[in-house]
């Protein structure tokens, strides 16, 4: 059975498999090697995700995947005093939701490597200008609050020996990053996609996941005799 990796967060994660999207290109970066598996929910937190953990990840036999993703954080940043305050998780939540997540895991699968990504940075203007309700006075979204939130992201992965992705602070090294990374102040563009993707695939490399490391599924094509090319697949195990 073709090993797997899974994708397992809110819609920047379930809109990631669309065109140009990071978890579109994992898949053909590891395309013949991993089955790269979606698991994307638009608009949930950690604390809707801590619920349905057992019906995302049920137990069944050789399972055990490679690696999971886990990108929360940017519907828990929601703050509490505005028109998206049904989605805010506090701070201290956050941490301990992804304390559990992680527990969760790691329990279910020992070997599994698991990834942390922070959530991405916020464009204030950009969510004004592309609200989810009419006429928003204020944003329902803030920088400053989603760098909070990245920050104890990153805290957790360290408490809990495991990889992560600081993609809040990340895109915030370039200029015009509101605008090359975001198309609404929240969601990716094309551009921001391509970032998270390579930061994934140097993440899975440096926990001993990558290309030169897995083995293709079933003999490549140059591989086969053109006077005998069954006999690739009769000595294939």
């Amino acid at each position: 059975m073709r090993p797997k990796i899974y994708l397992f967060g809110d819609s920047i994660t379930e809109e990631s498999f669309g065109d140009g999207g990071w978890g579109a290109s994992l898949a053909h970066h590891f395309s013949r090697t991993v089955d790269v598996v979606l698991r994307g929910y638009s608009g949930y937190n950690t604390r809707w995700a801590l619920k349905v953990l057992d019906k995302v990840f049920p137990l069944v036999e050789g399972g055990e995947p490679l690696a999971v993703t886990v990108f929360f954080g940017a519907n828990d940043a929601c703050l509490p005093d505005r028109y998206a305050a049904f989605q805010h998780v506090p701070l201290h939540e956050y941490m301990h939701n992804l304390h559990s997540i992680v527990s969760f895991l790691k329990k279910r699968w020992p070997k599994t490597r698991i990834v942390l990504i922070t959530p991405p940075p916020i464009d204030e203007d950009g969510r004004l200008r592309h609200p989810f309700a009419d006429n928003p006075s204020q944003p329902e979204r803030t920088n400053e609050a989603a760098g909070a939130y990245a920050k104890a992201c990153v805290a957790v992965a360290g408490e809990c020996g495991i990889s992560v992705l600081d993609i809040w602070t990340k895109m915030q090294k370039f200029p015009n990053w509101e605008n090359t990374y975001l198309r609404d102040g929240l969601h990716l563009t094309q551009t921001g996609n391509r970032v998270v993707f390579e930061e994934v695939v140097m993440k899975l490399r440096d926990v001993g996941l990558s290309l030169e490391n897995l083995l293709v599924d079933l003999p490549l094509f140059t591989e086969l005799d053109v006077d005998d090319p069954i006999k690739a697949f009769d000595n294939y195990h």
